[in-house]
């Protein structure tokens, strides 16, 4: 385990916020594609798991690019949940590919893969570490039929728990931690930030005036900014830093 502070000693928290997914839970592609090979076989589908990826993974990064405007949040298009996105998705391949399938069916199948994700070894002890210490939250890009029923199966409690889907609005916009904010009832500057993501979450933490806490488990390098306020590898490291600094 290795912890990193850029920017000196944090103060203590009264609140500490975590994304769900690559945070919490693994996310990962080789996942993902275990559920496509379980659409592939339901409507008997003339493609490999890789190659259903490759083509629906195309549409899906697109939608995350366009899904908000930063600069200007009016100019974002209507809300749409994973599952909505993910469906029409679904149908783009399918009229690509000109094939007779069931897109509703396919995205009923990744909204049910939402449900089911492995927990990382650490996460709930890294959760207990804290509890009582400060109030624990959650927001994470998920439709609640996903993010709640999989913190659930691991009985994981929190003060506040909160979606894009409850939110109508996606990480990284201001919007999105302000609403994370109001539900903790606590100031941004005594929150921390945890996620694995630097868009979505350090860069979402930072303009929100919350301290940012990289989870990095893969040794990435830093390559955008603004950095992490604390880089991690391991979320039972929040509560060693928490002791250092007296909490």
């Amino acid at each position: 385990m290795a912890v990193t502070l850029r920017s000196g000693q944090p103060e203590l928290p009264e609140a500490i916020a975590f994304d769900c997914y690559d945070t919490l839970f693994l996310n990962s592609h080789d996942g993902w594609k275990v559920s496509f090979a379980e659409i592939i076989e339901a409507q008997n589908l003339p493609l490999t798991p890789d190659e259903f990826w490759t083509h629906w993974r195309k549409y899906e990064v697109n939608f995350r690019k366009i899904r908000t405007d930063l600069g200007r949040p009016y100019n974002s298009p209507p809300f749409k949940s994973y599952r909505q996105a993910w469906t029409e998705c679904f149908q783009q391949v399918f009229d690509d590919l000109k094939l007779d399938a069931d897109a509703n069916a396919a995205g009923d199948r990744a909204a049910l893969h939402m449900t089911d994700r492995p927990v990382f070894p650490e996460t709930v002890d890294a959760l207990n570490l804290l509890k009582g210490r400060v109030k624990l939250g959650v927001f994470s890009n998920a439709d609640d039929e996903g993010l709640l029923p999989l913190l659930e199966s691991e009985g994981l409690e929190f003060d506040f728990i909160a979606s894009s889907q409850s939110a109508q609005v996606y990480k990284p916009a201001l919007a999105a931690f302000e609403h994370l904010y109001a539900g903790l009832e606590t100031d941004p500057k005594k929150i921390w930030y945890v996620g694995d993501k630097l868009f979505d979450d350090v860069l979402g933490g930072y303009r929100s005036g919350a301290t940012t806490v990289w989870i990095n488990r893969n040794g990435e390098e830093v390559d955008r900014e603004p950095e992490p306020d604390i880089e991690i590898t391991d979320l039972r490291e929040i509560s060693e830093i928490l002791k250092h600094i007296g909490g």
